[in-house]
């Protein structure tokens, strides 16, 4: 873990609800996709955890929802503004159980840890399909991107306004894979694994306090007793989680 000052480049919505930020600073203590950062706001008392989407030596790249005031506040950021973050927190994705098939599934605000995953497992040759789930046409983003790196893509709408009608499962359960990773709300993750034919690994969108293990707030059960989401996780493997 790293805590710096960093740099915002670029703050910019991608669907009425949904920004993308880019920050320049230390990336040394990412370590694997999936990880995430935590951002001090002013006159907010907790930290804000945000996944990682994307990284490289001198950026990092988030995605996050406005859903109240502290990412309400993140909204109105501009270009040149600096914020407190600890970096490189988490587990991330153990990328080396992929199989040679791997699906990856994303459901709203899940989808942006994808992101670097898919680049790297692209990078390694893997044949990656992703799996990116909404409610409606209008709330889809970065679809493009994923297909630019060499994915095939697939889409799932509820109400049916692009793609397949339905949800991510409805896709899933015609498609060929050996091993998935799924990042998404609780009711996705417990449809999935009801007919996931394979390993696979969950990223939890858990509320989460400290951020970085005190305070037991985001702990999951598990075979090997509760996991704190935000220092054994966000990534658990299928085979260890009790339902």
């Amino acid at each position: 873990m790293f805590r710096g000052i960093y740099k915002i480049v670029s703050n910019k919505p991608l669907t009425k609800d949904v920004f993308e930020m880019i920050l320049s600073g230390d990336t040394s203590a990412i370590t694997a996709p999936g990880q995430f950062i935590n951002i001090k706001l002013d006159g907010f008392y907790l930290r804000r955890p945000i996944s990682i989407c994307d990284y490289d030596n001198n950026t990092v790249t988030i995605l996050y929802k406005v859903v109240g005031g502290g990412t309400e506040a993140m909204s109105r950021l501009e270009s040149g503004a600096e914020l407190d973050i600890l970096c490189g927190l988490g587990n991330g994705f153990d990328v080396s159980k992929s199989g040679e098939k791997p699906v990856l599934i994303g459901g709203g605000v899940g989808v942006p840890p994808l992101y670097n995953l898919c680049k790297k497992l692209i990078e390694s040759g893997k044949k990656v399909t992703v799996i990116l789930g909404f409610n409606t046409a209008s709330e889809i983003f970065y679809k493009e991107k994923f297909e630019s790196l060499g994915a095939e893509v697939y889409v799932s709408t509820v109400d049916g306004s692009s793609g397949v009608k339905g949800f991510v499962t409805d896709v899933l359960k015609d498609i060929e894979y050996d091993y998935f990773f799924t990042c998404g709300p609780m009711p996705m993750f417990r449809a999935i694994e009801k007919i996931a034919s394979s390993s696979g690994q969950y990223s939890f969108e858990e509320r989460m306090g400290c951020g970085f293990g005190a305070c037991m707030g985001c702990s999951c059960k598990t075979k090997y007793g509760n996991k704190r989401i935000c220092r054994d996780g966000p990534v658990l493997e299928r085979e260890e989680i009790i339902w």
